[in-house]
């Protein structure tokens, strides 16, 4: 991670048990928020890094799922989807995060039973003198005690992958 990236990048903060992560992209919220929602950049950056990903399905409509396959380069597979809350370009996008099987179907993830089936996710996108800011929500969705309190053990490992995430992203807003 570069000095500028870092500096853009706020730590993890613990709003009501929630992971915050906010980031400054050089790029007009406009070009960022299409990125988030057009399949064709979605499958450059979205992901851990160093996953290759395919977009399964997406349909950008409150109801609507985006639905996605990750490969290792070590040949293993997994798959995840959102379900998309509510959609306000290029403003706000709202939706559940859930680990999936191959057909969409939600899943526990392949580390822990423990962590929660379902994520919700707000992610924001605002724009001053042509950069944009994003800030990225999420917390447990329909939990037990023990999911919030295991998703609250996993910010560090959620804060380095979001991380890597958006420096993917960032790259590919530089390239395009």
């Amino acid at each position: 991670m570069t000095e500028s990236q870092a500096a853009n990048t706020n730590p993890t903060n613990t709003e009501e048990g929630k992971l915050v992560i906010t980031r400054t992209f050089n790029a007009p919220r406009e070009l960022v928020f299409k990125v988030w929602t057009e399949s064709e950049h979605l499958k450059h950056w979205w992901g851990p890094t160093g996953m290759s990903l395919e977009v399964i399905k997406l349909d950008l409509r409150p109801g609507g799922m985006f639905h996605y396959g990750m490969r290792s380069p070590d040949g293993h597979e997994m798959w995840g989807k959102f379900v998309y809350q509510e959609i306000v370009a290029p403003e706000k996008i709202i939706f559940l995060n859930s680990f999936s099987d191959a057909e969409g179907n939600t899943i526990s993830p392949p580390f822990s039973s423990e962590f929660p089936l379902e994520v919700m996710n707000i992610v924001t996108f605002a724009e001053h003198e042509g950069q944009t800011t994003l800030t990225l929500r999420g917390g447990p969705h329909n939990a037990t005690a023990e999911e919030h309190a295991f998703y609250k053990g996993m910010f560090d490992s959620m804060q380095q992958g979001f991380g890597g995430t958006f420096d993917q992203l960032d790259a590919y807003l530089a390239k395009i």
